[in-house]
């Protein structure tokens, strides 16, 4: 029977020891004989080893050596002194090209006959190209020659305006640009197609900026100004922003038809601008007549539409007011 070991240890080593015969076939030589020197094994190997990677370096100084080298601690130096001085001499070299001033005539096509820059500058490259494609009505909507919409069909983006409470943002930009997208894509498909630029008065949140502006420079609030000054402020506010906005959208390059941008607070007397029928814009056909007059009574007529439809009502009820504005804020 097996006797259990009374140590764990000298059982596991007995349990996973290779047997005496196999222990003694280990150390034998090819021919039989035991193994006198064991150790010899490990520095063979290791010799054999610094044998390989001497080889190998003397490869590798015999490749250095065939493409002219040098290997000394000195001409390395010396060469990486001189690729600094050759890097040196080239930027002082380099040319300091002047700086870009566009000379051409608002409207007029760039001249690209003069020698292109080295590098890319962006405003000498995007400079003179928006006024031109504007001028030369490249993004008006292109009807049949009977005047009627083209048979690919027709495709409409009236932009939503952007407020004249500041200047425009990254979010503009996005929108903007995935909006010209598919503008551009349905021109290039040959349809009659408008992107219809705008700009929105904002209402209550222009009059809470300017407020804030007018405080700040002068002390003075809605009610010290009067009611006369305080909208010829606010319509200075909306002048110089729209300004800066449509400055920020033609360097954007969107592709808006700029003969139909619209104010949501136009005078009466503004007219709109028609190649062919109204009907061709996505207003109700009943509306029509009125879009060729002016804006405001387009605006008037809608809002009345939808208060004769129930869709707009006058009724008591619960109301945002503010303390501050001192009015009713809309949800």
């Amino acid at each position: 029977m097996f006797r259990r070991p009374t140590n764990h240890r000298a059982f596991i080593h007995s349990a996973f020891r290779p047997p005496l015969q196999l222990r003694q076939i280990r150390n034998m030589t090819p021919d039989h004989e035991p193994n006198e020197t064991p150790a010899a094994a490990p520095q063979e190997e290791i010799s054999k080893s610094a044998l390989k990677r001497a080889a190998k370096e003397a490869q590798r100084a015999a490749l250095r050596a065939a493409k002219g080298v040098r290997q000394t601690p000195e001409a390395n130096k010396a060469g990486s002194g001189s690729r600094a001085a050759a890097k040196k001499e080239k930027a002082e070299t380099k040319v300091i090209e002047p700086i870009f001033v566009n000379n051409v005539p608002e409207g007029d096509k760039k001249d690209m006959s003069e020698p292109m820059a080295s590098g890319y500058h962006p405003p000498a490259v995007e400079s003179a190209w928006y006024s031109w494609w504007v001028k030369s009505g490249f993004f008006e909507p292109e009807f049949g020659p009977d005047g009627k919409i083209l048979p690919a069909g027709v495709f409409v983006v009236p932009a939503p305006p952007p407020n004249v409470t500041g200047s425009l943002h990254i979010g503009h930009a996005l929108t903007i640009a995935i909006q010209d997208t598919l503008v551009r894509w349905n021109r290039m498909l040959g349809k009659t197609v408008l992107f219809n630029p705008g700009f929105d008065h904002a209402g209550i949140s222009t009059q809470s900026v300017v407020e804030k502006r007018l405080f700040k420079a002068t002390g003075q609030t809605r009610h010290d100004l009067g009611r006369e000054k305080f909208l010829e402020t606010v319509f200075s506010w909306k002048d110089d922003y729209q300004a800066r906005i449509t400055n920020q959208l033609n360097r954007l390059g969107a592709s808006y038809d700029w003969g139909r941008a619209r104010f949501t607070m136009d005078p009466v007397n503004q007219q709109i601008k028609f190649q062919t029928q109204p009907d061709f814009l996505t207003y109700p056909k009943r509306l029509a007549p009125l879009m060729i007059s002016n804006y405001p009574k387009l605006l008037s007529k809608h809002l009345f539409g939808l208060h004769d439809e129930g869709v707009i009502y006058r009724s008591n009820r619960l109301v945002n007011w503010c303390v501050r504005c001192k009015h009713c804020s809309f949800k």
